[in-house]
């Protein structure tokens, strides 16, 4: 009897053993969220064994749901109202016994997160590559345990920029005009190789430790509001990385989709519009994987849906973003994206979400544009998409010399087909970005007409995001993504050119950083720019004339692509220019008398604030 005694005690402390919590997501939550719904997904060996006991006052258990993998469990709370910050236990039962306990914190939340202002057509946003920016604190170069570690002489591999680097050169930064911040994903990437991107998530709620820690992707936003300047976060719906914590045990096996017998997406974007489409094709396209290394996650799960939408909450309210840019919109389910960021902006109103759907046509991008209507009935409810039809047209256009207007129509109608868009002023626009090549090298490393698509992307309707390093004329030679997520000059101690301070940089480098810069600080006060109605003239003689106006200001910007200077005749303008007289050419500084002719220099823009 005694022996039978020892035994049960034995098998009992097992069981205990064998029931531990070994995470819960979202790590933490916050009181006085306006939807009072927030679901724990648990994880420990299984857990699900286990009944839940909660006493907090304000707190909820409204259902405890088990999957087909005993290791988890699925809570949903209900936050009352007047709930307090403050913290609880959550206990896991086994019968009267407490086989675990876990201690939950419900955090204040910091007055105004909800009606915090996210990026729009007043900024200028700068889009940085983490590994490739600045390494400002090598002791994270190498972290014991990471699957890759330090290799800069590899294109591919890590090269040692981190979240230090970025906070220690927000003064350059905001020195150069640009008011908001676009970081490619920061999130953990414990993948075995070129793990630098960021686009092969590890872990939803951690910071990569070769990057810095959470603490310090908070830190860099509270520096930037000190600066007046606004985080946008880069999130990815569509795909994990290979190496995800869950990918060895997941919760259900609907979890993932095509595992494991994989099957790459066909890319075919168009079937989420196209009313000829097989069912076959769109399944291919939404459920097959990007690449081997990104297994692609069924938002069709409700558990996975809810995890990833609360994720995004709780990155907003933890860091204080001001925007989420998400990646390979059209991937993942349509129908979980539109709840999605129905109910982001429900929780913040005033946020901005700007998409990815790398498309030339028109008629693609601006289907998933809040406000658009559709032929099927979906909508959607992204603010904000980016514009790859218009950087298409203005590469082209400012290199294409045969069609008429000297290549700028191609610039002329990309515009005019922002009848398609219900929104086109909050698109953003661009140059280039990390998945393209380099502007500069774009137009064939023609200085002028660099300078002329960058002043245009400033001055048009829209937001500009600008790719790091395309204000001193980064440029590469290979065409892989390595070769154009290049080092920024300066960023690493010994660097023999030094974009920050101007040491080493050519004198064309210089003179770029001086016209971005004079545009950009120009255009952070020019309200019209920010808000006024564009209104454009048919190129000719490879001349393109357009204005920004209101009832009470305009700008005229002309871009003149000839080899000699171009004497432009204003007439032709009058129902925008009738009562200015004069004005300033922003550029370089000079004061127009008289605004009848004005004279642009060979392949430039001129931007003249006009004056009645």
């Amino acid at each position: 009897m005694k022996n039978l005694i020892s035994l049960l005690i034995i098998l009992l402390s097992l069981n205990v053993t064998a029931q531990e919590v070994s995470r819960v997501e979202p790590p933490n939550w916050w009181a006085g969220m306006k939807s009072p719904d927030l679901q724990l997904m648990v994880y420990g060996e299984d857990i699900s064994k286990t009944d839940v006991v909660i006493n907090y006052e304000g707190v909820e258990i409204v259902s405890i749901t088990k999957v087909e993998n005993p290791n988890y469990l699925f809570v949903d709370l209900k936050l009352c109202k007047e709930v307090k910050p403050g913290s609880f236990d959550i206990q896991f039962k086994n019968g009267n016994n407490v086989v675990d306990t876990y201690n939950y914190e419900l955090w204040e939340r910091e007055a105004g997160s909800a009606s915090r202002v996210g990026f729009n057509s007043s900024d200028v946003i700068y889009l940085i590559t983490p590994d490739r920016f600045v390494n400002g604190d090598t002791s994270n170069d190498e972290v014991e345990g990471m699957k890759e570690g330090l290799d800069r002489d590899y294109n591919y591999g890590r090269h040692g920029g981190d979240l230090r680097g970025i906070i220690n050169s927000l003064d350059y930064l905001q020195e150069m005009g640009f008011t908001a911040v676009w970081l490619n994903p920061v999130l953990e990437n414990d993948m075995p190789e070129s793990s630098y991107h960021g686009y092969a998530c590890t872990d939803f709620y951690q910071v990569d430790r070769r990057y810095g820690t959470n603490d310090e992707y908070r830190e860099l936003n509270e520096e930037l509001d000190k600066r007046g300047m606004k985080l946008i976060m880069d999130l990815i719906f569509n795909h994990c990385g290979s190496e995800h914590w869950w990918m060895n045990d997941m919760p259900s096996k609907d979890w993932i989709n095509n595992y494991p017998d994989i099957k790459i997406t066909n890319h075919r974007r168009t079937v989420n519009q196209d009313p000829h489409a097989s069912a076959a094709d769109v399944k291919g396209m939404v459920d097959g994987w990007f690449v081997t290394a990104m297994p692609d996650m069924n938002q069709r799960n409700p558990f996975l849906s809810k995890y990833l939408i609360q994720n995004s909450v709780w990155w907003v309210e933890y860091v204080g973003l001001e925007g989420i840019r998400q990646d390979t919109w059209p991937y993942p389910d349509k129908n979980m994206m539109a709840d999605w960021t129905k109910e982001l902006l429900e929780e913040y109103p005033n946020f901005n979400i700007v998409g990815e759907e790398w498309s030339l046509n028109p008629a693609i991008v601006s289907y998933w544009q809040l406000g658009k209507y559709n032929a099927d009935g979906y909508k959607n409810y992204a603010p904000s998409m980016m514009d790859f039809p218009l950087q298409s047209a203005v590469a082209e256009g400012l290199k294409n010399e045969e069609s008429w207007g000297g290549g700028l129509i191609q610039i002329y109608e990309a515009l005019a087909n922002d009848f398609q868009y219900p929104a086109p002023e909050d698109l953003t626009i661009f140059p280039d970005n990390h998945d393209m090549s380099r502007f500069y090298v774009q137009v064939g490393e023609d200085v002028d007409l660099h300078k002329m698509g960058v002043a245009f992307f400033l001055t048009t309707r829209g937001i500009p995001q600008i790719y790091y390093g395309t204000e001193n004329l980064m440029r590469h030679d290979g065409s892989e993504h390595g070769d154009i997520r290049a080092d920024f000059p300066g960023g690493w101690e010994g660097d023999n050119v030094n974009a920050f301070t101007g040491e080493g940089l050519s004198n064309a480098a210089k003179d770029m950083k001086k016209y971005v810069s004079t545009i950009q600080n120009w255009r952070k006060t020019a309200s019209v720019i920010h808000k006024g109605k564009l209104m454009h003239f048919v190129p000719e003689d490879a001349t393109y004339t357009y204005f920004r106006y209101t009832n009470d200001e305009a700008v005229m910007v002309i871009l003149n692509k000839n080899e000699e200077a171009k004497t432009i005749k204003t007439a032709r303008f009058s129902e925008v220019i009738d009562g200015y007289t004069s004005g300033k050419e922003i550029i370089s500084g000079k004061a127009l008398s008289d605004i009848s002719e004005v004279v642009v220099p060979a392949k430039s823009a001129v931007i003249v604030e006009l004056s009645k």
